[in-house]
Order: C-alpha cells, then sequence, then structure tokens
C-alpha cells in the first residue's frame, strides 16, 4: 500500500500533451494528427482543438507557427529530413523557430 501523498508526488500524467520543443529532434515525414481535449473555465465546458505527433505514446503539440515556418524551409530544401524547434517567451507571447538539421 502507499500513501495519497507519495503517489500523487511521484504522479506523471500520460494524457497531458508536451511540446514539440521538448524533442530533440523530429522527422518531416512524421504523422500529423487531430486531437482535442476539454478543460472548464468559469463553470463552461470548452474544446480545444490541436494539431499533435505520437512518439512513442506521447503526443507533442505542433503549434500552427511551426508548420508554416516548416512549409517554407521544404519549398527551399525539398530534400530536408528532420529539424528542431526552440521556442521563447511564455503563454501566448511565444515564439517557435524551425531550425533545420543535417541529414
Amino acid at each position: 500500500m502507499v500513501k495519497l501523498g507519495e503517489y500523487a508526488k511521484k504522479h506523471v500524467s500520460v494524457t497531458a500533451t508536451k511540446n514539440i520543443t521538448d524533442l530533440p529532434e523530429v522527422l518531416v515525414d512524421v504523422e500529423l494528427v487531430d486531437d482535442s481535449f476539454e478543460f472548464e473555465k468559469d463553470g463552461e465546458t470548452k474544446t480545444v482543438n490541436q494539431k499533435v505527433i505520437i512518439v512513442g505514446e506521447e503526443k507533442f503539440r505542433v503549434p500552427t507557427s511551426v508548420i508554416q515556418q516548416l512549409k517554407v524551409h521544404l519549398e527551399d530544401n525539398p530534400g530536408m529530413k528532420k529539424f528542431k524547434v526552440r521556442s521563447s517567451g511564455n503563454g501566448m507571447d511565444t515564439r517557435y523557430t524551425v531550425i533545420p538539421l543535417m541529414n
């Protein structure tokens, strides 16, 4: 038996969506999936739709600005196979930068 407090301290949610910036590299040909989740705010249930990639059994959110930047990179470098994403800022002020990686 384990105490509730001890269990809670060690608990890691397996359903939480991470961000693409958490990955050291991303393959260009990884499958993009539509995903959504619900949350309550001010007593009202809200739904958030998002694009994710699945690596292992974990979901990683792919912001629209990353998709837009990746499109530009692929137009100039159609043979690009992998990239990574860096971020700066917090919350709604987060900025993402797509960095092509050597094949």
